[in-house]
């Protein structure tokens, strides 16, 4: 069974998260180098509000603390092609999760082609696939072919035909895939980048473990859930979609014995904060284990073990937002959003940061 929270009581509706937000400000692009994006720095005390540059961040964290983050890596999951024996018959495909090393759960346009049976080439004829299954919500499973021999697993295929799967408000063409990527990201399987961890460079990290600070990875593989927007007028009554997480034994043991000694547990993004608290005891110890969480955090939840949060800044509405929101102060968080909107920063996947302590 996937994890999922006990939901808290709550009068909130999804309108309580919206906000003006100019599509100006909706960043296209990436900053260079990463670590010049801007960080809204919040101190949850005092309500201050500081604003610095991401390479700042360098000066906010502490001997002692540990740093999570998401090393899942996004697959160049968009694929275009045409039904076998029909080049007139084209077919846009992305792969959305899966269920073995060649059978994944897809989302497949236009859906009256993809019937039971059907069988799809992409590459030239390097991948072929045959849809098996309708699921959820008009998913396709599908079962994929190619030359083992000469291309080993899917992976290898997709780094060469495939398209990074860029959020619908990103609308200019992305010149380098590697931007779409955290430094560190070595797990193939998200369909979306754990964006928060895009500030980071090599370098960053670098000085970041000299100072003390130790960091600590964990896995979520980023499904489209992500930006399915929340259809239900109460946010209560919203069902979050459930996605693979993986922590390891190492990674607990390592977290538990810092957060003893006194360090704060500092999660880079909502993907790593959910999965800590996903695998986090009533008393904050983090467990070792692999597996589905859907949990929904919300105004009203109370966290276990996260002290600190980088992440960036999120959409109206979103159940992004609404995590944000129960880590601070909905109020609060909604005021710093509205300065971010006065202070021009840059907003969404390739926008700005804000750390939360």
């Amino acid at each position: 069974m996937p994890i999922v929270n006990q939901k808290p009581e709550t009068d909130l509706m999804t309108s309580d998260f919206f906000y003006d937000l100019p599509q100006e400000l909706i960043a296209q692009t990436p900053i260079e180098p990463r670590d010049h994006s801007r960080l809204l720095c919040i101190d949850r005390k005092s309500g201050e509000l500081e604003h610095k540059h991401f390479y700042d961040i360098l000066d906010m964290l502490k001997e002692g603390d540990t740093l999570v983050v998401n090393n899942s890596k996004v697959i160049p999951a968009r694929l275009y092609g045409h039904v076998e024996g029909r080049e007139d018959a084209k077919i846009e495909l992305l792969l959305l999760r899966s269920h073995s090393l060649d059978v994944w759960e897809t989302l497949v346009k236009p859906g009256k082609r993809a019937k039971i049976g059907s069988r799809l080439v992409f590459g030239d004829g390097i991948l072929k696939g045959e849809i098996t299954d309708i699921i959820e919500e008009g998913n396709r499973l599908i079962k994929f072919e190619y030359d083992v021999e000469k291309y080993e697993n899917i992976y290898n295929i997709l780094h060469e035909i495939g398209l990074m799967p860029l959020p619908p408000y990103i609308t200019e063409r992305l010149e380098d895939k590697d931007r779409y990527q955290t430094v560190y990201a070595d797990k193939n399987g998200s369909a979306a980048a754990p964006t928060a961890g895009l500030h980071f460079t090599k370098e960053l990290m670098a000085k970041i473990e000299e100072k003390g600070v130790r960091i600590v990875p964990v896995m979520l593989h980023v499904g489209l859930g992500t930006f399915r927007p929340v259809k239900a007028d109460s946010i209560s009554d919203h069902v979050m979609h459930t996605e693979y997480f993986s922590v390891s034994e190492e990674s607990a043991k390592i977290i538990n014995e810092r957060k003893k000694a006194g360090g704060r547990l500092i999660c880079v993004g909502t993907t790593s904060c959910r999965t800590i608290e996903s695998v986090a005891s009533e008393a904050g110890e983090i467990r070792p284990m692999s597996g589905e969480t859907g949990i929904f955090i919300y105004p009203g939840y109370k966290f276990k073990a996260v002290d600190a949060l980088i992440t960036n800044f999120h959409l109206p509405e979103s159940t992004l937002l609404m995590l944000v929101s129960a880590f601070y102060n909905r109020e609060k968080v909604l005021e710093a959003y509205k300065t971010a909107v006065e202070e021009k920063y840059r907003f969404f996947s390739f926008g700005d940061a804000m750390f939360i302590e």
